[in-house]
C-alpha cells in the first residue's frame, strides 16, 4: 500500500513522455559546451551538476543506463520502497533537451520501470521498479564513473554477471555519428532499426564546414546533387535525390515547408535525408526521397552564442543564438535565432542579402501536456543569374565571372511561418500530438531571362520576365503513438490524420523580347522594363490523408516496419490570359501508399534490412489528355536492401542497394504533339556506401560514395536509355577534421574536404554533357574555453567546374578559390 501511494504521488509529478515522441529530434545541448570560460568552469564546480542526456543501452551484461553529465556526479545513496530501488544523486539536476523527466517502461525482463526526476534541493532521483520485488544493487566506482549493478528481485549475494548496470559518465557527444532520427518513422528511432536508407548531417559537420545554406550542407550527403533553379524555378531550390527531383519534398520538423529562396541552416540543428519513396508518412511526393530540417529547440539551461563571419567576394554575416528558461521551474523555455548576411559573388554584378529571425517557445502546461509555439521570418534578395551558355562542344570560352543578365534583375521574397505543436500523454503507453502551421511567401522575380543562344554570333536573345503573387499553405495533423505487447511481440503504433490546403495566386509576364546581349562582349542596357502581368492563376489544392504505421519487435534482433496511407487530393485551378475569360479546371485523385520493411540483427552491431515503399504525385490539374480527360498520378516504387554496422560506438558504416521506378510519366502524344500521354517511365538503380563518426579521439569523418544508373526506361520518343539530366554516375564526398586533444596546442584543428562528381547529362535529350570535377576544401580552427575561431577554404586548388544546367542549355559555374573567417563566442 505504501509503495502504491508513493508511486502514484511520484507519477503525478512526471512530465509527459520524452519530446522525442512528439517533437523533432536534435534537441541536444549545442555541441562543444565544455569549452567555456574559466570563470564559468569555476561556477559550475559549485553549481549542481547538469545531467544533459539519459539513454538506455543493452550489452552482454544486460541493460545499461547512461547519464551524460556536464560535471562529475557524486555516488548516490540507495533505499528500497516497496518494489522500487531508489537512488538519489546529490547536487545534480536534470537538464534534458526533452524536459526534466525521463521514464522507460519494461526496459528489461523483471524490470517494470526506470525513471529519473529532479527533486527539491538539487537532487536527482533514480527509481527502478521490479515486477515481483525490489531489485538489489551493489555500487562500485568504475573507470568511467559510478556503476550500479542491479538484479530484479534477487539478493545481493546471488548477483550474477548479467546484472543491470547504471553507469554515470562524462559528457558524450554524438558529433559526426548521430544515432537516431525521426524522419523515417516520425518517432525517435535508432537509425540501425530503420529498414531504409537515411543519412543525418549533424550540426557539428555544418559548423565545421562553415556552411549556411542547405545546398552547401547537402554536399556531404550521398545521392544528393543540385539541379539549379536558384531564384527562378517555380519549384524553389532544386535538388535531386537518387536522380529524381524533390519537388515539394522539403520538410521542417516533419511539416511540409516551401520557399523559392535558398534555405538557411542558421536555425537548424541537423538535416535528415530519407532516401526513397516516403508517401506513407509525408503524403504526395517524388520517389527519390525527402529532406527534413530539424530546428534548434529551447533548452532548460541558459545558452548564448554570438558569431561573426567575413568572407571573399564582400561577404559579411552576423548571427545570434540565445536560449534558456523564462520561469524558475523551467516550465517555459525560449530560443531565438537571428542572422543577417550581405554577400557578393565571383559573378560580375551579382550580390544579395538575407535576414532570418526564428523564435520558438515551449511551455510545459502540466505534468502530461506541453505546447511549442514556433515562427520564422525570412527576407531574401539577390541578383538573378542564370549562368552561361553551353554547347555540344562544351562551355563557351568566357571567364567564369561572366554575367549576361542585368544588374537590375532581382529575386526577392518575404516569407513567414507561424505554428504550434501540442503534446499530451493519455497514460504511460499512449500519447497524443497535434500540430498546425501557416506559411506564406510573396516572391518577386524580375529579370530578362534567356530564350535562345546563337552559337555563331554569341548573341543571347532575352525575354522580359516577371513573376509575382502570393502563396499560402496551411497544414494541420493529429497523431496518436502507442506502445503495447501482444504476447512476446512488442508494438509501437503511429496513427495519424493530416490536412493540407494550398492557395496560390501567381501572376506572370513573359511575352515581350528584351535587348539581346553578346556573351563574348556584353553590353548591359541597365534599362528596367515596365511590369505588366499578362497571365494569371488562382489555384486551390486540398489534400487529406490517414495513415497507420506499426514498428514491430518480434525478437530483440528481428524488427518489422509496416505502414499504409490513403490520400485524396483535390485541385481547383483557374488560368487567365489578359483580356480573355478565365478557364477553370478541377481534378480529384486518390491513392494508397504501402510500406514494408524488415530488420535482422545477426549480432548487435550489425543490421541487415530489406524494404518496399511507394509514392504518388498528382499531375498538374490544368493539364489534359487529347480527349479532355485528366492524367493519372505518377507512381513511384522502390525495392531496397542494405546493411548498417556500428564499427565502434562512435563510428557507423551503411550500405544500400536500390531500384526505383517512376511510372505514368507524361510523354508527347505521337498522334498529336500538342498533347501528352502517360506511357513513360524513368528508372534509378544504384549502390550507396557511407561512413561517419569518430575514428580516433579528435579525428572525425563523414564520407559517402554513390554509384548510380538513372535513365529513361520507357518513352514514345527515341530517348529510351538516355541518362537523366544533372545526375552523375559516380559521386564521392569526404569531410574530415582532426583536433589536437592535449598539450600546448590543444583545441587546434584541421579540416579537409574532397568532392567528386562524374560527368552528367545536361538535358534529357543528352545533347550536351557537363564535365566531371574534383574539388578540395579545407579548414583551420582553434577552440579555447568559450570561443572558437575558424578559417574555411572553398576550392583550395581553384578548380573550374559547373554545378548544374537547365533545359535552355545554360550552366552555372562553381565558385573559385574563396576564404571565410569566423569567430564565435558562447556564454
Amino acid at each position: 500500500m505504501i509503495y502504491k501511494l508513493q508511486r502514484l504521488m511520484w507519477l503525478a509529478g512526471l512530465l509527459f513522455l520524452p519530446m522525442a515522441l512528439a517533437a523533432p529530434p536534435g534537441l541536444a545541448v549545442p555541441g562543444r559546451l565544455e569549452h567555456r570560460s574559466q570563470s564559468l568552469d569555476q561556477y559550475l564546480t559549485q553549481a549542481p551538476a547538469q545531467i544533459t542526456a539519459v539513454r538506455l543501452e543493452t550489452d552482454e551484461l544486460g541493460l545499461r543506463l547512461i547519464l551524460e553529465a556536464a560535471a562529475p556526479l557524486e555516488v548516490p545513496p540507495t533505499e528500497v520502497v516497496g518494489n522500487a530501488l531508489i537512488a538519489e544523486i546529490p547536487n545534480a539536476v536534470l537538464a534534458l533537451a526533452d524536459g526534466d523527466i525521463f521514464e522507460q517502461f519494461a526496459p528489461a525482463e523483471g524490470i517494470a520501470l526506470v525513471a529519473l526526476t529532479t527533486l527539491e534541493g538539487n537532487r536527482v532521483q533514480i527509481a527502478i521498479t521490479g515486477n515481483d520485488g525490489p531489485p538489489t544493487a551493489d555500487i562500485v566506482t568504475g573507470s568511467n564513473g559510478l556503476v550500479l549493478g542491479i538484479l530484479p528481485g534477487q539478493a545481493l549475494e546471488t548477483a550474477a554477471d548479467d546484472a543491470l548496470l547504471i553507469e554515470v559518465t562524462g559528457v558524450v557527444e554524438e558529433g559526426y555519428n548521430p544515432s537516431s532520427a525521426s524522419t523515417a518513422t516520425r518517432t525517435d528511432t535508432p537509425l540501425r532499426d530503420i529498414p531504409q536508407s537515411i543519412q543525418v548531417i549533424p550540426q557539428a559537420v555544418i559548423e565545421d564546414r562553415g556552411v549556411t545554406e542547405l545546398d552547401r550542407a547537402l554536399e556531404t550527403a550521398g545521392s544528393v546533387v543540385s539541379s539549379g533553379g536558384r531564384g527562378t524555378s517555380v519549384f524553389g531550390p532544386g535538388f535531386l535525390i537518387r536522380g529524381f527531383p524533390i519537388r515539394g519534398g522539403i520538410f521542417r520538423d516533419g511539416i511540409s515547408t516551401f520557399s523559392l529562396a535558398p534555405l538557411s541552416t542558421n536555425d537548424v540543428e541537423q538535416v535528415e535525408i530519407l532516401r526513397g519513396p516516403a508517401s506513407v508518412l509525408f503524403g504526395q511526393g517524388e520517389p527519390g526521397g525527402i529532406i527534413n530540417l530539424v530546428s534548434k529547440q529551447p533548452l532548460s539551461e541558459p545558452f548564448y552564442s554570438v558569431g561573426a563571419t567575413i568572407g571573399s567576394f564582400n561577404t559579411y554575416r552576423g548571427d545570434v543564438d540565445v536560449t534558456g528558461p523564462l520561469t524558475e521551474d523551467r516550465s517555459v523555455r525560449y530560443r531565438l535565432n537571428l542572422s543577417y548576411e550581405n554577400f557578393g559573388s565571383f559573378r560580375d554584378l551579382v550580390d544579395g542579402e538575407r535576414l532570418l529571425i526564428s523564435p520558438t517557445l515551449t511551455w510545459d502546461i502540466g505534468p502530461n501536456t506541453s505546447i511549442n509555439f514556433f515562427g520564422q521570418y525570412a527576407r531574401d534578395r539577390e541578383t538573378i543569374d542564370q549562368g552561361i551558355p553551353f554547347t555540344a562542344a562544351g562551355p563557351v570560352n568566357v571567364p567564369r565571372s561572366r554575367f549576361v543578365g542585368e544588374d537590375f534583375g532581382e529575386f526577392s521574397q518575404d516569407q513567414f511561418t507561424l505554428g504550434y505543436r501540442l503534446n499530451h500523454d493519455l497514460n504511460e503507453n499512449w500519447s497524443l500530438r497535434q500540430a498546425t502551421q501557416y506559411l506564406q511567401y510573396s516572391p518577386r522575380r524580375y529579370a530578362p531571362l534567356y530564350d535562345f543562344f546563337d552559337e555563331a554570333t554569341g548573341d543571347i536573345e532575352r525575354t522580359e520576365y516577371f513573376g509575382g503573387g502570393t502563396y499560402r499553405r496551411l497544414f494541420t495533423n493529429a497523431e496518436a503513438v502507442g506502445r503495447f505487447s501482444t504476447g512476446s511481440i512488442n508494438h509501437q503504433v503511429l496513427i495519424g490524420a493530416e490536412y493540407r490546403n494550398v492557395l496560390e495566386q501567381p501572376e506572370f509576364q513573359f511575352s515581350n523580347f528584351y535587348t539581346p546581349i553578346n556573351v563574348f562582349n556584353p553590353v548591359y542596357t541597365g534599362i528596367p522594363y515596365a511590369i505588366e502581368p499578362e497571365f494569371f492563376r488562382d489555384d486551390t489544392i486540398s489534400t487529406w490523408g490517414v495513415y497507420l504505421q506499426d514498428q514491430i519487435e518480434i525478437l530483440p534482433n528481428l524488427k518489422v516496419l509496416a505502414g499504409i496511407r490513403y490520400d485524396v487530393a483535390d485541385q481547383f485551378r483557374t488560368t487567365q490570359d489578359l483580356g480573355d475569360p478565365r478557364s477553370e479546371f478541377s481534378q480529384s485523385d486518390s491513392a494508397f501508399s504501402p510500406r514494408f520493411g524488415v530488420v535482422y540483427q545477426p549480432i548487435e552491431p550489425i543490421s541487415l534490412y530489406a524494404s518496399y515503399t511507394r509514392s504518388f504525385s498528382p499531375s498538374f490539374g490544368a493539364s489534359r489528355n487529347a480527349n479532355g480527360s485528366t492524367f493519372e498520378p505518377e507512381i513511384g516504387r522502390q525495392f531496397e536492401v542494405g546493411a548498417k554496422a556500428d564499427l565502434t560506438d562512435r563510428l557507423s558504416l551503411n550500405l544500400a542497394l536500390f531500384d526505383i521506378r517512376r511510372q505514368n510519366v507524361s510523354t508527347p502524344d505521337p498522334n498529336n504533339r500538342q498533347f501528352s500521354v502517360q506511357t513513360g517511365e524513368v528508372a534509378s538503380r544504384g549502390i550507396e556506401l557511407s561512413l561517419g563518426g569518430e575514428i580516433l579521439p579528435g579525428w572525425n569523418m563523414t564520407t559517402s560514395y554513390t554509384l548510380l544508373d538513372a535513365f529513361v526506361s520507357q518513352d514514345n520518343r527515341d530517348i529510351v536509355g538516355n541518362r537523366l539530366a544533372n545526375v552523375p554516375d559516380n559521386q564521392f564526398s569526404l569531410w574530415s577534421t582532426y583536433e589536437i586533444q592535449e598539450g600546448n596546442l590543444q583545441g587546434l584543428g584541421f579540416g579537409l574536404g574532397l568532392f567528386y562528381l562524374s560527368d552528367r547529362a545536361g538535358d534529357l535529350d543528352n545533347t550536351f554533357t557537363l564535365p566531371s570535377y574534383f574539388r578540395t576544401d579545407a579548414a583551420l580552427f582553434y577552440r579555447r574555453d568559450n570561443w572558437r575561431a575558424q578559417l574555411n577554404i572553398e576550392n583550395l586548388f581553384n578548380t573550374a567546374y559547373f554545378t548544374s544546367s537547365d533545359e535552355f542549355q545554360f550552366v552555372r559555374p562553381g565558385a573559385p578559390f574563396g576564404l571565410s573567417a569566423r569567430v564565435v563566442v558562447e556564454f
